[in-house]
């Protein structure tokens, strides 16, 4: 997720470069096209393409809508996964009066979790936090993440059953492994349930056709001053077309997507640091990007 706004715009800045490069060179091929071999079928009316746009426009509006509120959707379910996480710590120490290793297996939690949804290694976090006969029960199940709350589940059952906890206490812990596995849900149904064609292709290929289309009728307005004033223009619409496209997606390996990996440290250093255990340093942003 980029966090620095000077590097944000030098990053949209380079992802605007090549369509611009190309509305560029297409709108010069237009206006030589339009100089040297004028004809009466070259002049097409302006209102159609005002038309186009705007209805373009509309439904890039609404494409982008959608687009963020899965995007801020998926941030929120992180953020009741924190919180639920910090709960669950305190809870271990407080009312079942101690079990680090359950805070352990919970401060591996997110980095599972992260690793399932982006598709990708779980990396020496999981290695450092799991002992290995923990690591080859999570493993071997197809949801990595929900094999491992499953363990802690059964971990505080354990601890209840030893101690003799009064059922209430247990049923408070639980709610918070329950609500973990909510917003674990929420997350894989996001990840699993693509935005419609509709939205996701539709608007690409729309926006293309319109950035094609639009020299041939500024040209018998503009001349020579064509390639500017329509790549200004097809610029914005591919730009508004590309932010729906990056945040769509936003759990994948993008600048643009969620800093999962930081968050899952963030629960790690809450989860490790009550227990007076070493815990790794926070992730810092790189060329404003934070990971």
């Amino acid at each position: 997720m980029i966090v620095n706004r000077q590097h944000g715009l030098a990053i949209l800045f380079r992802e605007s470069l090549p369509p611009i490069l190309l509305l560029a060179l297409w709108d010069l091929v237009v206006v030589i096209l339009f100089q040297i071999y004028h004809q009466e079928w070259m002049d097409q009316p302006a209102l159609p393409i005002s038309l186009m746009g705007s209805a373009l426009a509309i439904f890039l509006g609404m494409r982008n809508n959608a687009a963020y509120a899965r995007w801020w959707e998926g941030r929120t379910l992180w953020g009741s996964i924190t919180n639920n996480c910090r709960s669950f710590g305190r809870e271990a120490a407080s009312l079942l009066g101690g079990r680090p290793d359950l805070a352990r297996y919970m401060a591996a939690y997110p980095h599972v979790l992260r690793a399932a949804l982006r598709g990708d290694s779980t990396g020496e976090e999981v290695e450092r936090l799991l002992p290995t006969d923990v690591r080859a029960k999570v493993f071997a199940c197809s949801n990595t993440a929900n094999a491992l709350l499953y363990e802690i589940g059964l971990g505080v059952q354990q601890e209840v059953e030893l101690k003799n906890i009064d059922g209430a206490v247990h049923g408070t812990v639980d709610r918070i492994l329950s609500d973990i596995a909510n917003a674990q849900g929420g997350l894989e149904r996001i990840r699993n349930t693509p935005l419609p064609v509709q939205y996701s292709v539709i608007p690409e290929l729309a926006t293309h056709l319109f950035c094609i289309i639009l020299p041939l009728s500024a040209v018998q307005t503009l001349g020579w001053i064509t390639p500017l004033g329509s790549s200004v223009i097809g610029l914005l619409f591919q730009m508004l077309d590309r932010s729906g496209r990056d945040l769509q997606e936003p759990f994948i390996a993008s600048v643009h997507a969620l800093p999962m990996h930081t968050m899952a440290r963030t629960i790690e250093r809450d989860l490790l640091q009550p227990i007076g255990e070493p815990a790794p340093a926070p992730i810092q942003p790189k060329h404003g990007v934070q990971a």
